[in-house]
């Protein structure tokens, strides 16, 4: 089990979790922050901070946020490394999933 972001990122990276991850797990896309599955340790730190409430508990995903589970993995995917070992060692990375690259502008609307 892992923490996902979801939707109500999109356009928004606040970056408030970034800054309270202890294990440096939330990687920056084009549009959205990213959690990695495999480095997340489920410590909930970053759930509190998210000021538009877009991280859960990947079982707690309200239904219509569901698919942000595959989201966060596949993220990962299209890097092309199961394990990048820290977001502050890779930095901002300009692509997003193609879910998320795929909503207009403004997409992190909580509707």
């Amino acid at each position: 089990m892992t923490y996902i972001i979801a939707q109500p990122c999109v356009d928004l990276k606040d970056r408030a979790c970034v800054d309270e991850c202890p294990v440096d797990c939330i990687y920056e896309g084009g549009r959205m922050l990213y959690i990695h599955p495999d480095e997340c340790v489920d410590c909930g730190a970053c759930e509190p901070v998210c000021p538009v409430e877009a991280i859960y508990y990947e079982d707690d995903t309200p239904d219509k946020w569901a698919d942000y589970y595959k989201v966060n993995v596949e993220f990962f995917d299209l890097l092309e490394v199961s394990s990048p070992g820290g977001a502050a060692k890779v930095g901002a990375i300009d692509i997003d999933h193609p879910l998320v690259a795929a909503l207009p502008e403004g997409g992190g609307s909580s509707d």
